[in-house]
């Protein structure tokens, strides 16, 4: 008896799709796992394949037109239902026994950030065989903005990784598999064994090695299990399609994936006309936050024009001030550094010069002023350059600002930063002090239109109002502009005044009350 096969879920969301092609006609004779239909989604291309061995009896859909999950997308004919035998025999043998047993799933890697489509796999917290609870972690990825970490939807034990260590994941592709109690149908069908044993080989194809791999999601599963290489596989399908059986034949050798990567040659540089070997030590792909960080400074100075404007502030006073506050406040669990001073007269300043705390449109025909002040700093951690923000400083006291800086300093050098954290800043600071040098020329983190960067601290000689030389603690800071919202007075004439409320804490003190 046909039966109709129900387009199943292939995304997160989708409903429908369009057909694109259909890989047989009516009356084409399918295996098990062949594909019988490209169908395209708002997302990507996907390969439908058949979930048994049969007769395709009708289309449903003509190409071009929509199909709708969960309805009939074709109709089959199953071999075990058309076995010669009684209609009583044929329901013993062929009719599902449902018991109760441990089944196989595939976790597939749900969105986990808005235009995210792929990240990397930064370390499984989980080893094959190992028993996993509803919730726990099961890997780290890094997507291009953050750190994320993926957990097990119910509980169960590892089958499999599909993914290795540094390997890049897809969104909505199979991540893990594992193995829980629930139903499962076992079906006894030896005749329809024996027909799919004995079944010719349609569509053959005598071409060489199949370069573009052609197979089913559960083809290539098969594939990763018996350690084969696909390409080296020769298709008995149209266009060289891999089915099941091309797997479990006796010509094919087992080839592991990785064989492929390690007979890549060695570039070779030209120098004279000679052809000199260039000696290449190691491959680091770009990926995840460094690969964004790279698009990101490429794109603000290739359409901002930037100018650096560079000053010294004397911070003897802030740090007398800070050395007699910072064991009291350890005391409550509050870490007072530096930072939370700069952030919050840099907010102060901000007040009477808003035009820093602006943004132009993505065509440059408005300019947004921010009531919010999001200030960001830069973290050197251990996944890249970081930028998370501490929001609304305005309404922030020097204590919130520095619990602040703490946990978000914490989290971005541990690579667990929430993506809120690092959304929506409207200026940064970066710290190159810290690590040494006393003059910048920062890139502005777009669609800012500002940023300092702050040099290192040194104990310098100067003058005092009596003329005599005297010790006071100096530092550099360097501010880039986008010139086309900020001219060389506005910078000079804001710095100024940040410089005065760290130059007289006294003043910054009193412009918070």
């Amino acid at each position: 008896m046909a039966q109709d096969f129900l387009l199943p879920d292939i995304g997160e969301g989708i409903i429908e799709c369009e057909l694109v092609e259909w890989l047989v006609n009516e009356g084409d004779r399918v295996e098990e796992d062949q594909a019988v239909a490209d169908v395209m989604t708002d997302k990507a291309l996907v390969q439908i394949p058949s979930m048994h061995t049969g007769v395709i009896t009708r289309l449903y859909h003509k190409k071009g037109e929509i199909a709708k999950v969960h309805a009939p997308l074709f109709e089959i004919q199953p071999d075990d239902e058309v076995a010669p035998a009684p209609v009583q025999e044929v329901a013993q043998t062929a009719a599902p026994a449902v018991t109760t047993g441990q089944i196989t799933k595939e976790f597939l890697l749900p969105d986990i950030g808005e235009g995210i489509v792929e990240c990397e796999v930064v370390e499984w917290l989980v080893a094959v065989g190992d028993e996993i609870q509803e919730d726990q972690p099961i890997c780290d990825v890094m997507t291009d903005k953050a750190l994320v970490q993926i957990p097990a939807m119910e509980n169960g034990i590892v089958s499999e990784l599909f993914t290795k260590k540094g390997g890049v994941a897809k969104v909505h592709a199979p991540l893990f598999s594992y193995r829980c109690e629930g139903e499962v149908s076992a079906t006894v069908a030896p005749v329809a064994d024996t027909k799919r044993a004995a079944a010719p080989v349609v569509n053959t194809d005598n071409t060489g090695n199949n370069k573009k791999a052609i197979a089913s999601p559960a083809v290539r599963r098969v594939a990763r299990e018996m350690n084969i290489d696909l390409t080296q596989v020769k298709g008995s399908g149209k266009n060289g399609r891999v089915y099941k059986s091309d797997l479990l034949a006796p010509s094919v050798v087992e080839v592991p994936v990785s064989s492929v990567a390690e007979t890549a040659t060695v570039p070779t540089t030209v120098i004279g006309g000679d052809v000199a070997a260039n000696h290449v030590a190691s491959v680091e792909p770009i990926r995840g936050i460094k690969a964004a960080m790279a698009r990101q400074m490429v794109d603000s100075v290739s359409t901002i024009p930037h100018f650096t404007y560079s000053e010294e502030i004397d911070l003897t006073e802030l740090i007398a001030l800070r050395g007699g506050m910072k064991d009291a406040y350890k005391e409550q669990g509050v870490k007072l550094t530096m930072m939370p001073f700069f952030i919050k007269a840099l907010s102060l300043a901000i007040k009477e010069y808003p035009v820093l705390n602006s943004q132009l449109t993505s065509d440059a025909s408005e300019l947004q002023f921010f009531s919010q002040h999001n200030i960001g700093m830069a973290v050197d951690s251990k996944v890249g350059l970081l930028v998370p923000n501490i929001k609304h400083v305005q309404n922030l006291s020097i204590v919130d600002v520095a619990n602040e800086v703490t946990r978000l300093t914490d989290a971005a050098r541990a690579g667990r930063l929430a993506q809120d954290d690092m959304k929506h800043g409207t200026i940064t600071i970066s710290n190159i002090g810290a690590l040494g040098g006393t003059i910048a020329t920062p890139i502005i983190n777009k669609p800012e239109v500002a940023i300092v960067a702050l040099g290192k601290l040194q104990k310098l000689p100067r003058f005092d109002d009596a003329g005599n030389v005297v010790a006071r603690q100096i530092m550099n800071v360097s501010w880039s502009g986008d010139h086309r919202v900020i001219d060389g007075g506005t910078i000079a004439r804001f710095c100024n005044l940040w410089k005065s409320y760290l130059e007289n804490p006294s003043s910054m003190m009193m412009a918070m009350s």
